[in-house]
């Protein structure tokens, strides 16, 4: 058995602007008296700009502009914080879902991919597979529960090491090292997992909207919600919230529940 550290998460793609389409669409419609906050992200742009083609709400009324404006609308906000603000309260979250942001999770187990992995609403995701990869060295990431109880601990890795060497007999059984067929292997490889211990140390790529990243962030951060995924949804938490203050300017840190809260819960 392996040890590993407290599981990592990567923020290491996110949806940028096209400025010449988007500029080339405001230009169609008849340069209403708008341009994306240069204070801001781009997705947060995205978002703004999704709001207001919504309800031609570029700027105040003008008849002149019959795409770019709305009868109805004679004041517009003013900046990109307090237009998504506007939308958190509104509820009106499916502008959020054009924006989506790319998180590799490290050091994960696979208790903690399948439980991520039921969120099927605006995810995708990508896992390492064990169809592939051998487990002669298994990495395992200690919950805290066990680490404070030096008996479970002390059997937990004794369970572990031995599925750690069932994997390795398995493969002398079979005659793994001698093999070239590509295909021998990964039926070999695939039949030895079976008995591998679900937490063992794994890597996932997952991509979502920021709609459903609330969502997520406010059901497993929950004092309810397992532990390792308390801490990796915590820590895309504070990348969400750091990169993109304004979708998340209503989120806050409960330091007595160790979760993450939302003013707007039904976005």
């Amino acid at each position: 058995m392996r040890p590993i550290e407290e599981p990592k998460v990567y923020l290491v793609a996110k949806t940028m602007l096209e400025p010449d389409g988007l500029n080339a669409y405001l230009r169609d419609i008849g340069n209403p008296d708008w341009k994306p906050d240069p204070g801001v992200s781009n997705a947060e742009n995205l978002v703004e700009a999704a709001g207001r083609m919504c309800y031609r709400s570029w700027q105040p009324y003008d008849p002149a502009k019959p795409e770019a404006t709305n009868p109805n609308v004679t004041t517009v906000r003013q900046g990109n914080d307090a237009y998504i603000g506007n939308v958190l309260k509104s509820g009106h979250g499916s502008v959020l879902e054009h924006a989506c942001l790319t998180f590799i999770c490290r050091n994960v187990s696979r208790v903690f991919t399948h439980e991520l992995v039921r969120h099927r609403a605006g995810m995708a995701y990508s896992q390492e597979s064990l169809r592939y990869v051998r487990l002669d060295d298994i990495p395992f990431w200690m919950p805290g529960s066990a680490r404070a109880n030096e008996t479970a601990r002390k059997k937990i890795e004794e369970v572990v090491d031995f599925l750690e060497n069932t994997q390795k007999e398995l493969s002398a059984i079979f005659g793994m090292a001698d093999l070239t067929d590509l295909k021998e292997k990964k039926q070999l490889t695939s039949m030895f997992r079976r008995v591998a211990p679900i937490g063992l140390g794994t890597t996932i790529m997952v991509t979502g909207n920021l709609r459903s990243w609330r969502h997520i962030i406010e059901m497993r951060t929950s004092p309810h919600a397992e532990e390792e995924i308390r801490i990796v949804t915590g820590k895309i938490a504070e990348i969400c919230k750091a990169h993109f203050p304004n979708v998340f300017q209503d989120m806050a840190f409960d330091q007595v529940q160790g979760s993450w809260t939302f003013g707007h819960t039904k976005v």
